[in-house]
């Protein structure tokens, strides 16, 4: 997977860049894997139906967060990449129902479905490199439940801009909304492997 590297002289911000690339590649292999499988069925569902998607993974987060209790017993880690996926799914279907692209099919090639989502998530993650330059790594101080939280937020604005049929008045938009969402996820992706290490070695 290859993504443009912001050179930069702070060797704080490029190992940031890594360790995030790093959670994409997982969540990239996954989208693969299963294009590969269903092909790219996920195009009968409308932007609401995949928002709807991201917040019934984001709820189950902080139901287990909240109650201790995993019921299921799927790895919380799966839920994080599933809305990294959705989202990224959701830029590429609101792209195609754009018309810049003339009339989609709604199977897409498997090399055409990639391209796409390496567009959409290298330009989330370029985005979100450019923020953190301003905001300082403030995201590193916050708890994982903080940021599900913010990706619930996020949900809810999605939702009532959807409600309104995409009419605001000073929002940036469901776009920007999907995009922090698959940076919040990546971010608790990255604090949970740098937890996961500290656990490993007995800090």
């Amino acid at each position: 997977m290859r993504f443009t590297l912001i050179m930069t002289k702070n060797d704080v911000l490029l190992t940031t860049r890594q360790e995030i690339e790093q959670e994409a590649v997982v969540c990239r292999t996954l989208f693969e894997k299963k294009t590969r499988d269903y092909g790219t069925s996920w195009r009968v569902l409308r932007l609401p139906s995949l928002t709807d998607q991201v917040f019934i993974k984001a709820n189950r987060i902080r139901s287990v967060q909240e109650s201790g209790e995993n019921c299921v017993g799927d790895d919380l880690r799966g839920e994080f990449v599933a809305m990294v996926n959705y989202a990224v799914m959701a830029l590429i279907q609101q792209e195609l129902e754009s018309g810049e692209r003339g009339v989609s099919p709604m199977e897409l090639p498997l090399d055409e479905a990639i391209s796409l989502y390496d567009k959409h998530l290298g330009r989330t993650i370029d985005l979100m490199m450019s923020k953190n330059h301003d905001y300082g790594e403030a995201w590193r101080q916050m708890r994982v439940s903080s940021m599900v939280d913010l990706i619930l937020m996020k949900l809810r604005r999605i939702k009532q801009i959807e409600d309104n049929e995409g009419v605001t008045l000073v929002s940036e938009g469901v776009e920007g909304g999907y995009m922090d969402i698959i940076n919040y996820s990546l971010f608790c992706l990255v604090r949970m492997t740098e937890d996961e290490k500290a656990d490993s070695s007995g800090n």
